[in-house]
């Protein structure tokens, strides 16, 4: 896929490579915008097995 994707930049004028660097920023970006988004989305199911009692003391000691 690497390969494919700097085949298809080569084969685009120069002048184009500033907006498919803005591009690439763009998806870097999103990515990093949807990590805290997709935690806070599995919180409520992961709360149920968080607060049980044996949890709590598995935990007891740290």
């Amino acid at each position: 896929m690497k390969e494919e994707i700097i085949s298809e930049l080569n084969d685009l004028p120069p002048w184009t490579y500033g907006e498919v660097l803005d591009f690439i920023r763009y998806l870097k970006f999103r990515r990093r915008k949807a990590a805290p988004d997709t935690a806070l989305a599995s919180e409520p199911a992961l709360r149920k097995d968080w607060l049980r009692p044996e949890e709590d003391e598995a935990w007891s000691d740290l």
